[in-house]
């Protein structure tokens, strides 16, 4: 069982002085930005994150609780429907890896909207991750900084938990990926097997996979989107998913968002060749380009990754790159700075079939998924389109 912690009582004091337009025209997000997530903020960011998550947990157990949160949050228009790599999506608006590491919060997070949850990123072995602490938040910049180091419960646990899950029954309309990763101490030689552990372990649960190659939080995992080692890994993985069932699982890689646009051709080249079913871009970055964070606070916290505001650009960039080279052969999810409703409509014109969000999230609270829907059904109906499907790309050459 991970931590428990309790939120403090300044929250409850300030939601009992909520001034009444509290509650006017998106009321909620009001709440959100000008009490809730204040308070929240003042608190360090990975204990709070757990804290607010078992307490939402523990609210969705009541009787009725995850039917009311899902009829506040989920959008429901045939025009955000969509089937990507075999799979039926109710909506285009992920949750992104990271945030449910362990699989915990699968039917609580479905009730805030999400037409899909990835969970992990999930190794082999169960690992502590990184000396804490190891995530933080960068308000200037509308980001967050982590250096996990894929801290999470291991495969098998994972594994035990989703097969629970299953006989209560998985939440419908909502497609579950699962993440997988090296663990630390296993040497990049031996990386196929480690990743391989995982994938068994975890077949039965997941609608798909996602190959995190991509993570700038363990020692030379980003050496494994090099050819030859990438390579070696895809084919490993897909012989073993044809092995497993006559109807294979969907893998899909996560890239990094530092990679030249050479080795982004390069990898699209590769996932056309090795039966790849799609690509996620993209993961954190290192660079600290452009930052409003004083230069001397990012480098307090150390080395590590950044998701949100800096990313905005630079991966829907990637995406339309990626989009080019592929041209419309595999899907893309577009993730890394979705961080309002819009920048989900730009990676989506520029050629991402799904978009994931992580950081936008957290910032944007529990009704961000909802505004991100009801943002993109206003776009289809201004462009005269059919559904969401006819955005995809729209904006991109092939």
């Amino acid at each position: 069982m991970g931590q428990v912690y309790n939120l403090p009582n300044a929250l409850d004091g300030r939601l009992k002085t909520c001034p009444t337009n509290c509650v006017t025209s998106d009321g909620q997000n009001l709440i959100w930005k000008s009490l809730i997530r204040p308070v929240l903020f003042s608190l360090p960011a990975e204990p709070i994150h757990y804290a607010s998550m078992n307490i939402f947990s523990g609210i969705s157990a009541l009787p009725l609780a995850r039917s009311m949160f899902s009829s506040q949050y989920v959008v429901k228009d045939s025009r955000l429907q969509q089937q990507v790599f075999g799979l039926d999506f109710e909506n285009p608006v992920g949750l992104a890896a990271g945030f449910d590491k362990n699989a915990r919060w699968i039917p609580q997070l479905a009730s805030l909207g999400f037409g899909h949850v990835e969970v992990g990123t999930i190794t082999g072995q169960q690992q502590s991750g990184n000396p804490k602490p190891r995530l933080f938040r960068l308000p200037a910049d509308k980001a967050l900084l982590n250096r996990m180091g894929f801290n999470n419960d291991g495969s098998q646990l994972a594994a035990e938990r989703l097969e629970a899950l299953e006989k209560k029954g998985r939440p419908e309309n909502c497609c579950l990926g699962i993440n997988i990763g090296k663990t630390k101490v296993v040497p990049l030689e031996e990386a196929a097997a480690d990743y391989l552990l995982s994938f068994e372990r975890l077949y039965p649960f997941a609608d798909y996979f996602t190959i995190n190659v991509s993570s700038p939080n363990t020692p030379g995992l980003r050496k494994l989107q090099d050819r030859e080692p990438l390579e070696k890994l895809i084919g490993e993985i897909s012989k073993r998913n044809e092995q497993l069932s006559n109807n294979p699982k969907p893998v899909l890689l996560k890239i990094a968002p530092d990679l030249t646009d050479e080795q982004i051709d390069e990898i699209a080249e590769i996932a056309l060749a090795s039966g790849l079913a799609g690509v996620i871009a993209t993961n954190t970055t290192i660079s600290r380009d452009g930052l409003q964070t004083a230069p001397e606070k990012v480098e307090s916290y150390g080395n590590g990754g950044i998701s949100g505001g800096p990313l905005s650009g630079r991966g829907s960039a990637v995406v339309r790159r990626l989009f080019a080279k592929l041209k419309g052969k595999l899907p893309i999810v577009g993730v890394g700075g979705v961080m309002e409703p819009a920048d989900a409509w730009e990676m989506i014109t520029s050629g991402a079939s799904l978009v994931q969000v992580y950081t936008g999230f957290v910032y944007g609270g529990p009704g961000f998924a909802k505004r991100v829907n009801r943002y993109l059904l206003e776009q289809i109906e201004a462009a005269g389109m059919r559904n969401v499907a006819e955005a995809v790309g729209s904006k991109s050459e092939i």
